[in-house]
């Protein structure tokens, strides 16, 4: 009698505690069978979508004649500023615009970070904002790379510019730099052997930029233009003017920069290139006549007005 008690006792005891262990090996089941149907009925949370990266605002006082402030409108548009233009044609000479920049040229951007607000000088301004932006696509950070585009940049403002403006500056109607035979009271004849020899000059650099800094690259910047390269398209628009004959890889390099810039090259340049055809077509036939005869025997043929002298210098 008594093991049958302690029998029964302890079946009761085990089917006691054999029920909250039931009890808690089918809670996860009853679960596990419960979440497929939620996920089969239940609808999926749209996700958020992500907004869109802010474009870095940039306001920049321009004039679009200008092949200084032609590069860096390009530059603005290629990096994907954005950016608003103010034409500030005939306003560089004004109080407003003097108090802020008493260099009174363009282009020139308005920036709360620079010392003084603004910073003017095409080349400056790439930099800084490639700098600001980590924009190393267009200027590299590695020290080689980026010593190379500064020196192609130097020898650009340094070198091939001024014989770009001193053969181009006449047939657009710019007024030549102080000190220098364009703008002295100098015989006509000693005008256009300046402007002459600057025609001459101009092939020696040219063919520096093709052998030394492009070496074989499709750009100075390697597989994509640097702010060198377009620095340096935007020169050679300038040409145009006097119908200078650029070498055939020139033609390529600046159809090249146009291509892989779409928009960004083509709009600012089409201001460029309306400019220098409007003034091609007021030209008058005895300055037409005076500028050939200058030219040609450095094998080119300049036609372009002498427009009153109203321009600024750009930088």
């Amino acid at each position: 009698m008594a093991k049958t008690a302690t029998k029964t006792a302890g079946e009761s005891a085990a089917k006691a505690a054999a029920k909250p262990a039931a009890k808690a090996a089918a809670k996860p089941k009853a679960k596990a069978a419960v979440r497929p149907a939620v996920k089969a009925t239940g609808k999926a949370a749209p996700r958020a979508k992500a907004k869109p990266a802010k474009k870095p605002a940039l306001k920049l006082s321009m004039l679009k004649p200008s092949v200084n402030n032609m590069t860096v409108r390009v530059f603005a548009r290629a990096a994907g500023f954005d950016h608003a233009e103010t034409d500030a044609w005939g306003h560089t000479r004004s109080p407003e615009f003097m108090a802020r920049n008493p260099a009174h040229l363009t282009p020139m951007i308005e920036d709360k970070s620079l010392p003084r607000g603004v910073l003017w000088e095409s080349c400056a301004i790439m930099q800084y904002l490639a700098n600001k932006h980590g924009l190393e696509k267009f200027y590299p950070k590695a020290p080689a790379k980026r010593a190379m585009v500064d020196s192609a940049m130097f020898y650009l403002i340094g070198t091939l510019y001024p014989y770009v403006a001193r053969a181009t500056y006449p047939a657009l109607g710019f007024p030549h730099y102080a000190g220098e035979v364009g703008h002295s009271d100098a015989h006509p004849d000693r005008k256009s052997e300046a402007q002459k020899a600057a025609m001459a000059a101009i092939a020696e650099p040219l063919e520096v930029f093709h052998s030394f800094f492009r070496d074989g690259k499709p750009f100075i910047g390697g597989k994509h233009p640097s702010i060198a390269d377009i620095r340096l398209a935007a020169t050679l628009e300038f040409l145009a003017v006097v119908d200078y004959s650029l070498p055939r890889w020139a033609k390529d390099y600046v159809a090249a920069i146009e291509k892989t810039l779409g928009k960004a090259y083509s709009e600012p340049a089409g201001d460029v290139r309306g400019y220098i055809a409007h003034v091609k077509s007021q030209a008058r036939p005895e300055v037409k006549d005076a500028l050939t005869e200058a030219l040609s025997t450095a094998g080119q043929f300049a036609f372009g007005p002498r427009p009153r002298m109203y321009w600024r210098r750009t930088s």
